[in-house]
């Protein structure tokens, strides 16, 4: 078959599939499911193909602008944009603007990074604003690179739901320079919010030993950013939770190896952390990957990752997390943790001498994985008191810059 070919088949079928997601799971009451299959199961083709059709810049869709259509009642020919009816947020038009992103043509831009870069840059030493730029994402899958850089301040991705609407690339450690260049989405500016979308790195799964396969699916380098019912799809190191102050609500991050990293202070509540790891044969005491690593190089950096009320599923046997840098500090509190975390639970990347000095601790988890008679002897089991400084925003002081979900 023509390569064109196949690219735009795989194009159309990702496509359907993605504005055909089942609108009932995202606007249901119901519990989430522990998988959203729609997206999952897209993540989970894409990784596998080759990677000469997922580089490819022809996957992109395949709609050209205002593409036209034939009435069947009247036989006329109309715009698809016809039936287009956008339902833009309630905002103050005195210290909002709304841009719409619409692969279609419908709206003002046809890509994200379009968006962005129409928006006026702000000098470093200008007074922080509290004007915001709205972009608002029709559903849809967006295949290309995007960055923020550190001059555009107070910018929102709105989508339509992170079932439907993501953001996707396929950069790896190898072919960007790093991996912390690898990020479909880097974010560099501080104030960023997204809501109701998905960042997805698709490169190939890599292999046991493969180096350079480390592939970020979005990188968040900003201070005060928040992320609103969102999706994260990867496989080795799919959040770069980098630095500054975050905040994640309700929303569902995969991966295999140390998915969740950085160097960042964050606080994640109401999220489904998702393992997809290789399984692990009955009685194998393997280890196969890790939901975090976090990198608190000093003592007095005041970092860490807090996650509050998550559940955590999926497959293999992996750790809570790695000490990627000696004064490593993650908190799980209240949490559902399944069986596929290892009986030690945590891992010093195999230096003891960091047992002194990382700060790993667990309060009032529930679920097979949650047993904590057999944790590595660094682990701290928190009381009441010592918990109480990570169960809320005030960790990352958000009481001071986090805006309700509606404003």
């Amino acid at each position: 078959m023509n390569p064109k070919i196949k690219y735009l088949s795989l194009t159309i079928a990702i496509s359907a599939i993605l504005i055909s997601s089942t609108r009932d799971l995202i606007t249901s009451t119901a519990p989430k499911p522990q998988l959203p299959y729609s997206l999952k199961y897209i993540a989970d083709v894409v990784l596998l193909l080759p990677s000469s059709i997922i580089s490819s810049p022809l996957i992109s869709f395949p709609f050209s602008r205002h593409h036209r259509k034939k009435r069947p009642d009247k036989g006329t020919t109309t715009s698809i944009c016809d039936d287009f009816h956008p339902q833009f947020p309630s905002v103050d038009p005195n210290t909002t603007t709304i841009l719409c992103v619409d692969p279609n043509g419908c709206c003002n831009f046809t890509t994200v990074q379009a968006a962005i870069d129409a928006i006026p840059t702000t000098s470093a030493a200008a007074a922080p604003t509290q004007n915001r730029t709205v972009i608002w994402i029709n559903s849809g899958l967006y295949y290309e690179k995007v960055v923020i850089p550190k001059t555009k301040p107070s910018i929102t991705l709105q989508g339509q739901g992170y079932l439907t609407t993501a953001i996707a690339w396929n950069n790896t450690a190898n072919s960007s320079g790093g991996t912390f260049y690898s990020g479909s989405l880097q974010v560099f500016s501080d104030n960023f919010i997204a809501k109701n979308i998905s960042f997805m790195n698709v490169a190939p799964i890599p292999k046991p030993g493969d180096v350079g396969a480390q592939a970020v699916a979005i990188r968040i380098s900003g201070d005060q950013a928040a992320f609103w019912g969102c999706g994260f799809f990867g496989a080795q190191d799919t959040l770069h939770d980098d630095k500054g102050r975050h905040y994640f609500k309700d929303c569902y991050i995969q991966g295999s190896i140390d998915f969740i990293f950085g160097n960042a202070k964050s606080l994640y509540e109401d999220c489904e952390l998702i393992s997809m790891a290789k399984p692990v044969a009955t009685g194998s005491r393997s280890i196969d990957g890790s939901v975090t690593a976090h990198g608190r190089a000093l003592k007095e950096e005041d970092t860490g990752f807090a996650f509050v009320n998550c559940k955590i599923g999926g497959t293999g046997r992996v750790w809570l997390g790695r000490a990627w840098r000696p004064f490593s500090r993650v908190v799980f509190a209240l949490t559902t943790m399944s069986d596929i975390i290892a009986p030690e639970g945590w891992n010093d990347f195999n230096d003891a001498t960091r047992d002194q000095t990382i700060y790993y601790g667990e309060y009032k988890c529930s679920g097979a994985g949650a047993d904590m008679s057999m944790r590595a002897s660094y682990v701290q089991r928190l009381n009441d008191t010592e918990a109480s400084n990570f169960l809320n925003v005030s960790f990352i002081s958000g009481n001071q810059w986090l805006q309700p979900f509606n404003n």
